[in-house]
């Protein structure tokens, strides 16, 4: 019996710490014109069938095609469609994200579309991945408080 109890007990805090897997929020079409930070769905595409070579390097992907005004685009794969959504700042913004993508507000809309399980390429088609934000860290200085 006590080792049910504990199985159970490690089953829900390994689902209870799983990231969600919903979709990036969209910006409301009301609020488009005052946002200063909009994001639009894509029209979704099928994902690619993996064949024996792409499962080995998951890390291939065929990279988004991004819209003209977008700085970055969100890729998340979720039940057979692969889901896009385009992210767009006010041009000051865009244009500092442009020249410094280290920056907290780039940064900060980077890390939603991870959040949903998504992954973010840049607009040369670039993947901007955990990697590539250790190195961004490096240009500034940042201090993070943990509550634990």
């Amino acid at each position: 019996m006590k080792r049910w109890a504990l199985l159970v007990l490690i089953v829900m805090a390994v689902a209870s710490c799983s990231a969600p897997q919903t979709p990036m929020p969209i910006t409301p079409p009301q609020d488009v014109s005052t946002s200063p930070v909009v994001r639009q769905a894509l029209p979704p595409k099928p994902v690619p069938p993996q064949t024996l070579e792409t499962a080995k390097s998951a890390s291939t992907t065929i990279a988004p095609v991004v819209p003209a005004g977008a700085l970055y685009v969100c890729v998340a794969d979720s039940k057979g469609e692969r889901h896009e959504t385009a992210i767009e700042f006010v041009p000051k913004v865009a244009e500092l994200c442009r020249k410094h993508p280290e920056m907290g507000v780039c940064q900060y809309e980077r890390e939603v579309c991870r959040s949903h399980g998504g992954r973010v390429f840049a607009s040369n088609g670039t993947e901007i991945t955990r990697l590539t934000e250790a190195e961004y860290d490096k240009h500034v200085m940042r201090v993070r408080f943990r509550a634990d």
